[in-house]
């Protein structure tokens, strides 16, 4: 396993919460901590922004747990929603760009309306370069 791992006793001192409510939102699924063979639990860097997140819900928004629940499923569906949107970006542009180079240089030729980069001015608000 890659990563700090942390007892539930540090994790409680570092956070200022009660070890009981930390077996208490892992009763309520909001956090699965590791466990050793000898079932001693142990919490991950990703469980702590987990736990970074709940609290700051908890804390400073006031939301309840079933509503922490319903937040933090949204937030992971909304990432994999933007990772897939993002991939699928990606291919979109591999499909449409591959093989279409010298299209591109073509059309930029023989376009009604001539582009170059090397031959852009930017002009003042009084009409002086």
């Amino acid at each position: 396993m890659k990563g700090n791992t942390y007892l539930i006793s540090a994790v409680a001192s570092k956070y200022n919460i009660h070890p009981q409510t930390l077996r208490l939102y892992e009763r309520e699924g909001l956090l699965v901590p590791s466990r050793t063979k000898g079932n001693t639990r142990f919490y991950t860097d990703e469980d702590l922004k987990k736990l970074e997140f709940i609290l700051n819900l908890s804390r400073e928004m006031g939301v309840n747990l079933a509503g922490i629940e319903i937040i933090y499923n949204m937030k992971k569906k909304m990432e994999k929603m933007q990772e897939e949107f993002g991939n699928f970006l990606e291919e979109l542009k591999k499909e449409f760009f591959s093989g279409r180079e010298n299209l591109f240089e073509q059309k930029k030729k023989s376009a009604l309306v001539k582009f170059s980069s090397s031959n852009v001015a930017l002009f003042k608000e009084d009409g002086k370069k």
